[in-house]
């Protein structure tokens, strides 16, 4: 496939393209990559992840580099130090939300031993491979990304509706949903 070839989401604007071709549907096993994008998919709730990427390095700076174990102990007044932070998304259900699951996911790595046996668990460990030939073939939820937002709902999780879940799947490489067509698809196996 030709390098140049790739999904029609990532358009042309140099941000989208970069992390098309280098970050999404590429596995992530590290725990702090791991959490940063839990927070960072359901601060996209609602929003595009243009939005969110645009915005990432200063979420990076003003969530501690997405460390679970600081978030994990932010109080009131650092909340409200995040909710007067322009160069994040202010909502406090959201900012309020990456806190609760800071807390929640060292539960998890406590229990599991890493949040990443934990997640990857869900698909044995390996990239589900999915074929679709165009973007609008690409489903917002399936059936265990229900699963697993039910799982994470139930532990006390905020803001892991299924879309978000099966959104965060795709950008940890836990599901190629790169189109067949899309270079990328090729370097994820087949």
């Amino acid at each position: 496939m030709c390098q140049n070839i790739r999904c029609a989401w990532a358009g042309d604007l140099p941000i989208y393209i970069d992390y098309h071709d280098n970050e999404w549907g590429r596995p992530v096993h590290d725990d702090n990559k791991l959490f940063e994008m839990l927070i960072l998919e359901g601060m996209q709730a609602g929003l595009n992840w243009i939005t969110v990427l645009k915005k990432r390095e200063a979420f990076r700076e003003a969530f501690d580099g997405f460390d679970p174990g600081k978030v994990a102990l932010y109080g009131p007044s650092k909340i409200e130090e995040l909710l007067s932070n322009e160069g994040i998304i202010r909502n406090r259900l959201k900012v309020n939300a990456a806190v609760t699951n800071a807390k929640l996911f060292l539960e998890v790595q406590e229990q599991y031993g890493s949040f990443d046996k934990f997640i990857w668990a869900y698909v044995h460990y390996t990239p589900i491979q999915n074929h679709w030939k165009q973007i609008e073939e690409i489903p917002a939820t399936t059936p265990l990304s229900d699963q697993i937002s039910k799982d994470l709902k139930k532990m006390g999780f905020k803001f892991v509706g299924s879309t978000i879940i099966y959104a965060f799947m795709q950008a940890t490489g836990m599901v190629n949903d790169h189109v067949t067509s899309c270079f990328a698809y090729q370097q994820m196996g087949t």
